[in-house]
């Protein structure tokens, strides 16, 4: 398929249906419109964009070799995982992701502000797995992750299922979401039988902490030790307020000591350089979290070429 071509029989096909019920008596207000059509006032001109390249931090049994990351995550984290071949094949981490689990390993709040595509997620999943994974499964609730909405849990829980629901024997790790789609009869088998890590959204996360049924979950997360809040830049003005009073309940409520805070956001801060978005953004994460985000844990992507340099002053 073409693009370009594609893009122009759907401007040819939107021109032709805006101008079939135009009849302009005024010969001035006629040719100002035509005029406009062709020069294509009403869609923009085609986009051409590049995938960034991000440099690459390792892969996972590197990253176990060297002590960062617990012997199990050899067999979690590997790509292509299916019920025909469940080991699936080795996987490499952006260099951004080995540095999120470095701030993770160091016992650090810390923030991502990386592009759209570039593995989060990972960011803070891979950490917290390490984590359950030394401590060992079924002591409670370990992590809870916060998204602004109902589409990214699922989206996650799928996500996680790929590399946790595959090979024989339990999960070495379980995730459940608890966003309120959930029956009833699951909602209760969740309190009965918490998971390590909890994916739900604030609004959730505000009734676990005020409901009395629900206070079976707080019990279970007891010295909580990851809370994540996914897409940070949607918690502003009132909302925002609001988020950050939860944060500090939270950690009141779950007698958190060592909890880590870790925030995902692509659009923080785009004014100044580098340096000054992460103290910009550093200051906004403390606030939120009510606990210090130092400038050098804001995590940002690092990018190399995709394409040969090439030396412009060569006469070739």
């Amino acid at each position: 398929m073409d693009v370009f071509q594609l893009r122009d029989q759907l401007i040819t096909d939107y021109q032709s249906y805006v101008t079939s019920f135009m009849a302009l008596r005024d010969e001035r207000i006629r040719e100002r419109v035509e005029t406009s059509l062709r020069d294509g006032k009403l869609w923009p001109e085609p986009r051409i964009g590049l995938n960034p390249a991000f440099e690459s931090g390792g892969s996972v049994d590197e990253l176990v070799d060297q002590g960062l990351l617990h012997d199990g995550c050899r067999s979690v984290f590997r790509v292509g995982k299916s019920a025909e071949h469940p080991l699936g094949n080795p996987m490499r981490l952006h260099r951004h992701q080995v540095d999120a689990v470095r701030e993770a390993r160091a016992g650090h709040n810390y923030v991502l502000t990386t592009g759209t595509g570039s593995g989060k997620s990972l960011s803070y999943i891979v950490p917290i797995v390490d984590h359950v994974l030394r401590e060992g499964s079924g002591k409670g609730i370990k992590a809870i992750v916060v998204y602004p909405m109902n589409a990214l849990a699922n989206s996650q829980k799928a996500e996680l299922d790929k590399f946790l629901g595959f090979g024989s024997g339990p999960a070495p790790v379980t995730v459940r979401k608890y966003t309120g789609q959930e029956k009833p009869a699951e909602r209760e088998e969740i309190r009965n039988n918490p998971p390590d890590v909890l994916l739900t959204n604030y609004v959730m996360l505000e009734l676990i902490l005020t409901r009395v049924h629900d206070q079976a979950l707080v019990r279970h997360a007891q010295d909580l030790r990851f809370l994540v809040l996914d897409e940070l830049h949607t918690y502003r003005g009132r909302q925002g307020a609001d988020v950050a009073m939860l944060v500090r309940r939270v950690r009141e409520a779950c007698n958190a000591t060592r909890l880590q805070c870790v925030g995902t956001s692509a659009t923080l801060s785009t004014e100044g350089t580098f340096d000054d978005q992460r103290r910009t953004v550093a200051e906004v994460a403390s606030t939120l979290f009510g606990a210090e985000v130092q400038a050098q844990s804001v995590i940002g992507e690092t990018l190399r070429r995709a394409t040969p340099d090439i030396d412009h002053t060569a006469p070739a």
